[in-house]
């Protein structure tokens, strides 16, 4: 999980420079999860592009890892103007965004749900106005599904490095 977060941290580069700062609290010792690293980079990097676009160039990001039981728990949060009241209840449906005309498709976080879904994972938001905090939650034994429910070995056999 570890190494996914920081390629994905990698490749927003560009944006995080301009005016955001990441705080990273990285559990150390975190097991290895069975998952496809690929669908969980796309979990990340749509989750952090979301934040980002929230804080409007400004503001604080924070990553957290941990583990909870027999699940690896990621926070990701910003300090952002939060989740609109009436939005937060849709914004994992599908087609559904809170970005204007051309700059999202509301595909972003419906297909993080069904990733996370796949996993045998559970996703959730907690948002108030200066903080906004998605929390994803992901056993540490599998299953290893992909979007289309079939088992998904992109990594022939092996597991994610370093904590995930």
């Amino acid at each position: 999980v570890r190494e996914g977060l920081e390629s994905t941290l990698t490749i927003l580069t560009h944006k995080l420079k301009k005016g955001i700062s990441v705080e990273k609290d990285y559990a150390e010792g975190l097991p290895r999860i069975r998952a496809n690293g690929g669908e969980l980079n796309q979990v990340w990097t749509n989750i952090v592009d979301n934040a980002v676009y929230a804080m409007r160039g400004h503001g604080k990001l924070k990553v957290k890892t941990s583990r909870d039981d027999r699940h690896v728990l990621v926070e990701i949060s910003d300090d952002g103007p939060g989740i609109p009241r009436e939005a937060k209840n849709r914004i994992f449906e599908p087609f559904f965004t809170t970005k204007g005309v051309g700059e999202g498709t509301g595909l972003g976080l419906d297909i993080v749900r069904r990733i996370i879904a796949g996993h045998g994972g559970e996703i959730r938001v907690d948002s108030a106005p200066g903080e906004t905090t998605f929390k994803v939650r992901l056993p540490i034994d599998g299953p290893r599904r992909g979007l289309g429910d079939e088992v998904n070995d992109a990594t022939n056999g092996q597991t994610n490095g370093d904590g995930g």
